[in-house]
């Protein structure tokens, strides 16, 4: 095992928009930082589905004053990864990428992180900018683990012509049914509840709704499923009716949440809705050094949470650090 000998001013775990914008802070500050990654730059959004339009405008997406241009109104995934691509360079910015990070230990001023190149890594302050898209909700039914299920949508090309079913009634799987029925699939909508999330974007609940009336695409509310087998979904109503569903794939857009093991073995705690305790000021845990950045600060509220609203988290985060002289 290696460990790397410098001591780091803070080492930040994660290279998502709110782990760059850490990293560009502490550069800015003159602090000695590293970024650890454990994928590839800005995971989370390189998993977003393919085709994927954001509702942001660019401004609203540009960190470290970098202006991210381009030639329509609302960005696309992939123009998002360029950019972000862009300011790491730009800023040449000292990141890890396909490392991860699988442990940390010691307190402020003396951490110890180690990592899945075999290093060990020292630093005064942590920074835990993970956020959520790597650990789903898993609905804990027999069959969950098939292949063919999948807790993420990527695109509708690979299901033409194919019965899809999707669970979960927000924004996520609202999006994923209306992309694959456009592109001739037979889509199923299983939702618990008796109607969509009241996140779901205005625009497109109309157009769900319309879908559903018509026939073209199936909804079950109300219902749960109760197990995933090879070619059918076996459903349960509200009622305790049960109902055969023939399938062929299956999206379990349930959400996701923080990694809390990951985390309480850090010492960091939790509230009731699963949101790490945090000063909503200076981001710093209930344990000292050890801060919080991006989707992560709203636990699993993450619906809460932008790269827009947590832009400024860097300058938090790294104002407390640098003016406290740790």
């Amino acid at each position: 095992m290696t460990t790397a000998q410098e001591v780091n001013d803070v080492a930040i775990v994660g290279a998502g928009p709110g782990g760059l914008a850490c990293a560009i802070e502490a550069k800015r500050h003159k602090l000695n930082y590293l970024v650890i990654e454990k994928g590839c730059l800005v995971n989370s959004v390189f998993h977003f589905p393919t085709n994927m339009t954001l509702f942001s405008t660019p401004e609203l997406l540009e960190i470290g004053n970098i202006p991210f241009i381009i030639p329509t109104a609302k960005p696309t995934r992939t123009d998002l990864l360029g950019y972000y691509r862009r300011v790491a360079q730009h800023f040449e910015l000292k990141i890890n990428l396909s490392e991860k990070v699988q442990s940390i230990s010691g307190k402020r001023g003396a951490f110890q992180i180690q990592t899945s190149g075999d290093k060990v890594y020292l630093a005064k302050n942590i920074v835990i900018a993970t956020g959520q898209y790597d650990t789903p909700s898993l609905m804990n039914i027999t069959g969950e683990e098939r292949e063919k299920v999948s807790h993420y949508y990527t695109e509708a090309h690979p299901y033409y012509q194919k019965k899809v079913a999707i669970i979960g009634g927000k924004n996520s799987a609202v999006e994923a049914a209306l992309d694959l029925y456009k592109h001739g699939v037979e889509v199923t909508i299983i939702h618990r509840g008796e109607d969509f999330g009241k996140s779901v974007k205005y625009w497109i609940l109309p157009d769900i709704k319309n879908r559903i009336k018509k026939g073209r695409i199936q909804a079950y509310f109300n219902t749960t499923v109760a197990e995933i087998k090879e070619d059918l979904l076996i459903l349960t109503g509200d009622d305790g009716i049960e109902t055969e569903l023939a399938n062929d794939f299956v999206f379990a857009l349930t959400g996701y949440r923080p990694n809390m093991g990951f985390l309480r073995n850090m010492g960091v705690e939790f509230d009731p809705k699963l949101t790490p305790v945090h000063d909503e000021e200076t981001l710093q845990t209930n344990v000292p050094g050890i801060y919080i950045a991006g989707v992560i600060t709203a636990g699993c509220e993450a619906s809460k949470v932008f790269i827009e609203n947590t832009r400024n988290h860097g300058t938090k985060i790294i104002g407390h650090i640098n003016g406290t002289n740790v």
